[in-house]
């Protein structure tokens, strides 16, 4: 005896193969192994078994003017706000792919139509006057038989989460910005207050020479070059005072303000941080691993890999089921309501596209090499990137010291050779050499000890430090104004900073 098929039963199995297979190949990540086991040379072993948390780096410094101006930057700066409305964005687009799993085809038409036929004043009996009334819904859904929408949403659902470590990046590189241009600040106002001290110095040195020489006890040369040094030294105050403006400036820019004066850089004007290995044992190298613009490549990868499966779904027939139903009526006496249904599969195949498709498989395929290699490349250059700071680092503390050790001799000789020169036991030409020599050992100790901050700063940012926040991704009024303009649904409502998934 044969089994008899009901239709509905038919639908159901064909149904529940939708989605039973996906073409294209799984993601496999492209992280290679000494990534896992690599640290900078110039790291200590402490450094390299530190699992301290440095997601908040910036507080090692003990600055709360920098604490506070990283807390605008995180609130204003309009990159970062950038980056985390293009969250907003993937998460829209990710609910696009989503809706490929329901009926691809949904819809419904109305329809009246007034028909009056009077050719013979209404005298004939097939003159009549009637409205007919139509109605239908129509249906159509593509069975996902290939994956081609679940490796869609495969694609989307990597694009956001790679939109998230991007965000992270982004916050990772404000940070930076802020904390770099902050100690370039405080330097600028060191120098120009090492370069105004100086200058007061050496303006006296020359009112005494300018009085040695009116009363005939100091020769011309010492008047003129004790003049040439003081001047030389001036100049260079109108420079540093426009390193101070624009660094200002810039400051502002960063925070999403308009140039001008914050009173936040009015308090510990010209300090810097003084770096010592403390900090440098605080910084894991393990950090590298969590970088957010390697995580954003690596899940580049991913989306791209899976649009290889939707691109091989063209390949293959596409396998619908359609449904229609219609409603029609007339007004016109003895007239009968009609209605009409309608349903079966449809099978869909591009059998002749002359290598389009396939080629596009093929183009598909290349971009994911590339996006592999890209990866690579981004990894190798974290890599050199830290290392790199690691080492300008520890060159940069060295550094600091011996010209540490120099400023303070310089100091010293100073105060003798001015000793000696009142004392009538050496000529001017020595006090001017230690002039010279004190500004400049005292300005290149300032320089240094901003370059081994600023190398700091650089071997945290080069290990992805600083990439967490608590803050939710809009400001309020930034939510409000979207929020009347577009219907968002629950999208807006939901702030929360989801981590980006790292494929271990």
């Amino acid at each position: 005896m044969r089994p008899e098929y009901h239709p509905a039963w038919m639908l159901l199995a064909a149904a529940a193969l939708g989605g039973c297979v996906r073409l294209g190949p799984d993601f496999q990540s492209p992280r290679q192994d000494w990534i896992e086991h690599w640290q900078s040379t110039a790291l200590n072993d402490a450094s390299a078994r530190q699992q301290a948390d440095n997601r908040q780096w910036w507080t090692l410094f003990d600055d709360p003017v920098l604490n506070h101006l990283i807390e605008l930057a995180d609130a204003g700066n309009p990159s970062l706000r950038i980056a985390a409305l293009r969250i907003l964005e993937a998460r829209a687009q990710l609910g696009i792919a989503r809706s490929g799993r329901y009926p691809q085809v949904q819809q419904a038409s109305a329809d009246a139509l007034y028909l009056d036929r009077n050719q013979y004043g209404g005298d004939n009996p097939q003159d009549l006057s009637t409205w007919q009334y139509g109605a239908g819904f129509d249906i159509g859904w593509e069975l996902d038989f290939w994956g081609r929408y679940a490796r869609a949403i495969e694609s989307a659902d990597a694009v956001y989460f790679a939109a998230h470590a991007n965000y992270q990046d982004a916050l990772v590189l404000l940070r930076a910005q802020v904390a770099q241009s902050y100690f370039s600040l405080r330097t600028a106002e060191a120098r120009l207050r090492i370069a105004r001290d100086n200058a007061k110095r050496q303006r006296r040195s020359l009112q005494i020479t300018e009085r040695l020489f009116k009363s005939g006890n100091s020769a011309e040369l010492d008047l003129q070059q004790a003049k040439t040094q003081y001047l030389g030294t001036l100049s260079s105050i109108p420079e540093f005072e426009t390193q101070v403006a624009q660094t200002r400036n810039a400051i502002a820019v960063l925070l999403g303000l308009p140039p001008g004066a914050l009173t936040e850089l009015k308090a510990q004007t010209g300090l810097i941080p003084l770096v010592d290995q403390a900090l440098i044992d605080d910084v894991p190298a393990t950090l590298l691993l969590r970088r957010p613009d390697v995580r954003a490549a690596e899940l580049q990868v991913a989306a791209q890999s899976a649009l290889i499966g939707v691109a091989e779904t063209d390949l293959y027939p596409s396998i619908s089921l359609l449904g229609s139903i219609g409603w029609s009526a007339s007004s016109q006496d003895g007239s009968s309501d009609t209605l009409s249904m309608g349903g079966g599969p449809s099978l869909t195949w591009n059998l002749f596209d002359h290598g389009r498709l396939r080629n596009n498989v093929r183009v598909q395929d290349a971009r994911l090499q590339q996006l592999i290699e890209a990866y690579r490349d981004r990894v190798h250059q974290a890599a050199r990137e830290a290392d790199d700071a690691a080492t300008g680092l520890l060159n940069a503390l060295e550094r600091e010291r011996i010209l540490r050790e120099a400023a303070y001799s310089a100091e010293r000789s100073l105060t003798l050779a001015s000793a000696q020169y009142r004392e009538g036991y050496s000529d001017f030409q020595r006090v001017l050499d230690a002039q010279r020599a004190l500004f400049a050992q005292q300005d290149g100790y300032l320089v240094a000890r901003s370059a081994a901050v600023s190398s700091l700063i650089d071997l945290y940012r080069a290990l992805g430090g600083g990439w967490n926040s608590a803050r939710p991704l809009l400001d309020p009024d930034t939510r409000e104004q979207m929020r009347k303009r577009t219907d968002w649904g629950e999208l807006l409502d939901d702030t929360d900073q989801a981590e980006t998934p790292v494929n271990e």
